[in-house]
């Protein structure tokens, strides 16, 4: 199996229980060994008080666009610390995409920068995850043809 191939398999294993991913509309656009890019259209839903996209949402989309680059070996991995910076709000109706890179990979922890840009390609928020390797896979390759 080729590393795109367990990319794929991975991210498919991750999306059959992902209710977040379902609820928020959001759609894996692409994901390889390392990176993964997630897009969603903000709904009205999704705004704040302010009437521009929640805060929470973007940070979600950023997070899972960073688990779906993380988990793309197909090792069970998790969040160990993340942080954003919110450069521009997002508003209704824009189509936010999230993409997600591997900075570096050592031993069970690595290091993956997500940006997220409008439509327009304007910079929206800039995401930075930890992540931490723990035991189990996202499917079994043993059982694979």
């Amino acid at each position: 199996m080729t590393p795109s191939e367990r990319a794929q398999k991975s991210a498919a294993a991750m999306q059959v229980t992902d209710e977040v991913f379902r609820w928020f509309g959001m759609k894996l656009e692409n994901v390889d060994e390392g990176s993964a890019e997630i897009s969603m259209i903000v709904k009205r839903h999704h705004a704040n008080g302010h009437k521009i996209c929640h805060g929470g949402i973007t940070y979600t989309l950023a997070d899972t666009c960073f688990a779906y680059a993380c988990n793309s070996r197909n090792q069970t991995t998790l969040a160990m610390n993340n942080n954003i910076v919110y450069l521009a709000p997002g508003r209704v109706g824009d189509t936010l995409t999230a993409r997600a890179t591997e900075v570096t990979l050592a031993g069970r922890n690595g290091i993956y920068d997500v940006k997220i840009c409008n439509q327009d390609g304007t910079l929206i928020a800039e995401f930075r995850g930890m992540s931490r390797a723990i035991k189990g896979n996202n499917f079994d390759e043993e059982t694979e043809v």
